[in-house]
């Protein structure tokens, strides 16, 4: 379903290296009835693409809070940030101060079942545990989706999405049978946002307010090598001192840290300039997941991280095979047999030689070196996806008990989780 990343690469150009280190995103405002900035929903703008998938969701709030200006981008407002499903459990989220995020959830696709409508809320309902807001389009309105409206905290009103004869029941019912803030979006004309604030409706978006403007930032990536060093501090469970001494080596590594925890959607209130401080407060667990999301965007030898890209996919699809088999320990163990199993190509290493200098657990040694062990066969199942070889497809998927459809999913949902990294 995908192909082996090739190794071999261009000589880099200063202009590759200047839009390798260009975060560019969109943001557009969302006005209140004094059309003061109520807050803003972002948009990447980094690559060409306008593919939004799980793995955009996650480099845009990435690039967002690690890399852009972020007072300049959206100061204290609220950040509105357009969600896909597989994103919303996505392990970047963990990042995020709930009180600054506001998800939009989508509908589902169109011949989504009751029944797959149902199975998608306790993952809403588990972010609004967290703290999150939720935001839905008019499709949470329809009876289909009644189940979801209990958990909305703004609903936003797409004015090209029905006739204007329309927009007054449909703001009474959501007035009615929710406490959801609803939000005019698409406004393009005077007579527009009059029809809508006689309704009652207190926030606008669109081009009658203003139209996205595109903030820019240069970046500094810090090398895979340093990365994966700072995984392995982390793996290993090292104490503060020992990853406080990395980052003190390491000017761009401790640059983007900092740069990341002091971000308003973090959420600290006041400023955070000591490494050590800045490990204490992250702890562990968001630190690794921080680093995974830098290791797909640093640089090796000026080249694209195709490899690494490649490589967080495996991570990705080997936890999700491993989800419904192992403890939840060993799904994190599996990502990293998947992380760390193109390491020989991302350092240019046999891969003993690579893993001699990190700490990994004896299980995901024997994975990656001896192809034996318990996470043996999830990597030679990640392997036959990439391949295209059905009858190795077939025998690995069938040692697990696993049928071809699961895989399949899993491998879409893996893809999906990753592919757009490498461009942020």
């Amino acid at each position: 379903m995908s192909t082996e990343p090739s190794t071999s690469a261009s000589p880099a150009t200063p202009e590759d290296h200047a839009a390798d280190n260009l975060a560019v995103i969109a943001r557009q405002a969302i006005v209140d009835e004094h059309r003061a900035v109520f807050g803003y929903e972002l948009f990447d703008r980094s690559t060409a693409s306008d593919a939004h998938n799980a793995a955009s969701d996650a480099a845009l709030l990435f690039n967002a809070l690690s890399y852009a200006d972020t007072e300049s981008l959206v100061g204290q407002k609220l950040v509105f940030i357009n969600c896909t499903h597989e994103s919303l459990s996505g392990g970047h989220l963990e990042l995020i101060h709930p009180d600054k995020v506001v998800l939009e959830v989508p509908p589902l696709a169109k011949d989504a079942s009751a029944e797959d409508i149902e199975k998608a809320r306790p993952v809403l309902e588990q972010l609004r545990h967290q703290g999150f807001r939720l935001a839905f389009s008019e499709h949470v309105l329809c009876p289909a989706y009644l189940s979801w409206l209990a958990l909305a905290a703004f609903v936003k009103l797409d004015l090209t999405m029905f006739p204007p004869e329309q927009a007054k029941p449909l703001v009474r019912f959501a007035q009615e049978h929710s406490s959801a803030r609803l939000v005019a979006e698409k406004v393009e004309s005077a007579e527009q946002h009059q029809m809508m604030a006689d309704l009652g409706v207190r926030l606008f978006q669109g081009y009658w307010f203003a139209k996205p403007v595109l903030v820019k930032s240069h970046t500094i990536r810090p090398s895979q090598a340093t990365v994966i060093q700072l995984i392995n501090l982390v793996r290993k469970q090292a104490s503060t001192t020992e990853i406080e001494e990395l980052l003190k080596k390491d000017p761009t590594l401790s640059f983007n840290l900092l740069r990341f925890i002091n971000s308003s959607g973090f959420g600290l209130s006041c400023e955070i300039t000591s490494f050590r401080h800045a490990v204490m407060i992250l702890g562990l667990r968001k630190l690794f997941r921080w680093a995974a999301l830098l290791l797909t965007t640093s640089r090796a030898g000026g080249s694209a991280p195709v490899v690494g890209t490649t490589a967080v996919v495996r991570g990705r699809l080997m936890e999700l095979l491993a989800a419904e088999m192992l403890s939840p320990e060993e799904c994190d163990n599996a990502f990293v047999v998947g992380v760390f199993s193109l390491l020989d190509t991302m350092l240019g290493l046999p891969m003993a030689q690579a893993l001699e200098s990190l700490a990994l657990p004896e299980p995901v040694v024997d994975a990656l070196l001896h192809q034996r062990g318990t996470f043996a066969p999830f990597l030679a199942l990640t392997k036959a996806c990439e391949s295209g070889d059905e009858v190795a497809f077939a025998l690995n998927a069938e040692a697990l008990h696993l049928s071809n459809r699961q895989v399949n999913l899993a491998h879409l949902q893996a893809l999906t989780w990753a592919e757009d990294m490498d461009s942020a």
